[in-house]
């Protein structure tokens, strides 16, 4: 079967049997199904649109977002010294620099964050060129998207129109090959990804709840009301009477006028402690429900105290490790299969987040780090430079150590030489004249003992190296 997709014509053979779709549980749609046992009976529904609103939760999804669009996304060669580098290939190159008409590198990050942290699916369409290289790449709306499983195991996906992603076709089933899937937690089904969302939503509608009540509080006055009372009977008629002017004349903005009150009518107002609403307390926990689904630090998003101890480092490492990194390389791999990147494809190709874009050291710490790093041989200082966005200089590109370290295999000849044992050649007499030093180099001692040779190749070694540092070869 041929199917007309954004100027090209794809073949699909056709599905053993008709295509299903999977299970939906958690899955696309703005409402969150029961929140809990018996929340559908009682009319409790937790919307999207409406958990969205709570701060901590908009905080949340735009922080993660952020910070892993900002990492720059580069394309990586491995060598044949299995060292990875940053290429420039014309085929993949260009879609991982501006992968559609309409968004930039970020942008586009930053949806395929949202649409899998609010949604729990991301499903990206590749557009390709004559060649069959993909040339864009364009996020879909997860609500207008359905998988589908044939009945042999093959995967399809049911699209909506979509006139940004040029997807024109009011329904248009296309084999897996052309989307690009990233799930979030499979909780039901593999294909079916639950966003955070699924388990703090009832955190996020408490904390509304309670700020909606805190201002109907504050906009009455913070006066929680009070009861009017007569010294006798009175009809519901007069009941209903008094407490509309009561209302109309001396609550919310015109609370705290003056009431003048006859026939014995007096006014208790009803107090509420602090200790009773515990207002910040109950809002301060549902943050904290919020922030422990998404797996992000409270005091990234202003909940609670930041830690005392000052290690910027640190803090990103586990900011990172424990919210960000599996995300990361979850959308490395996704990227690399949908743009046939790697091994399974025949090549050394694969993308990569630059994390140092986000594991950022303070000025102290990363001279002191690159410092060592150069001392002990690791780092070359051309390497260093780098790090720091510095340019290279002559003679950086060869990593130093200092002469005074020796291998431990010369070590051990050292400490296990045996001693010499004791001579029974008789010493020759003393002359005025030096002896004359033998004409062949490798002519030694007959009497020379292990140690001593040792000891003097160790000698040699030391001068050698002292000429080679103290004669100037680098041509200045």
């Amino acid at each position: 079967m041929d199917i007309p997709l954004l100027g090209l014509t794809i073949t699909r053979t056709k599905a053993a049997g008709p295509l299903a779709s999977v299970e939906s549980r958690g899955g696309w749609w703005p409402i969150l199904r029961e929140s809990y046992a018996g929340a559908w009976q009682q009319n409790v529904e937790v919307r999207l649109e409406d958990v969205l609103t709570y701060s901590t939760v908009f905080a949340c999804i735009s922080l993660i977002s952020s910070d892993i669009a900002k990492m720059g996304l580069r394309l990586m060669q491995k060598g044949a010294d299995g060292i990875w580098r940053e290429a420039e290939i014309a085929a993949f190159s260009p879609v991982l620099r501006k992968p559609n008409h309409y968004q930039t590198r970020i942008k586009f990050i930053e949806q395929w964050l949202i649409s899998k942290l609010v949604h729990g699916n991301t499903y990206a369409l590749k557009q390709r060129d004559g060649r069959g290289v993909v040339t864009a790449l364009y996020i879909l709306d997860p609500t207008r998207v359905r998988p589908l499983v044939a009945p042999d195991g093959s995967v399809f996906y049911d699209l909506k129109r979509d006139d940004l992603s040029q997807q024109p076709q009011q329904q248009i089933v296309v084999p897996a090959r052309e989307i690009i899937h990233d799930v979030m937690v499979a909780l039901y089904h593999p294909l079916i990804g639950v966003s955070p969302i699924y388990a703090c939503g009832m955190a996020a509608v408490q904390g509304l709840k309670i700020q909606g009540s805190s201002t109907a509080l504050f906009a009455n006055g913070s006066n929680p009301g009070g009861v009017l009372t007569a010294p006798g009977a009175i009809s519901d008629a007069t009941a209903v009477r008094l407490k509309a002017y009561w209302d109309t004349n001396y609550t919310g903005a015109n609370a705290g006028k003056v009431a003048v009150l006859g026939d014995g009518l007096t006014f208790e107002p009803m107090i509420m402690k602090a200790v009773d609403a515990q207002l910040i307390e109950q809002l301060k926990w549902t943050a904290e429900s919020v922030c422990s689904c998404y797996h992000v630090p409270p005091y990234m998003v202003g909940v609670g105290a930041a830690p005392t101890y000052n290690n910027i480092q640190a803090l990103s490492t586990q900011y990172y490790t424990q919210c960000i990194q599996s995300l990361v390389e979850s959308l490395e791999l996704v990227l690399d299969e949908g743009l046939g990147l790697g091994p399974s494809f025949s090549n050394a190709y694969g993308t990569e987040f630059n994390v140092d874009d986000l594991l950022r050291m303070d000025a102290a710490t990363a001279m002191d780090t690159i410092s060592k790093g150069i001392g002990a041989g690791v780092m070359k200082p051309n390497e260093g430079r780098f790090r720091l966005n510095l340019g290279p200089v002559q003679g950086g590109d060869t990593p130093y150590l200092q002469q005074q370290n020796y291998s431990l295999a010369a070590l051990d000849r050292r400490d296990t030489a045996e001693p010499a044992p004791a001579s029974t050649v008789r010493a020759p007499a003393a002359s005025d004249e030096d002896p004359p030093e033998p004409d062949d180099k490798d002519t030694a001692d007959e009497d020379a003992t292990p140690a001593e040779d040792s000891r003097d190749e160790m000698a040699a070694f030391e001068g050698a190296m002292f000429r080679r540092v103290a004669e100037p070869s680098y041509g200045i």
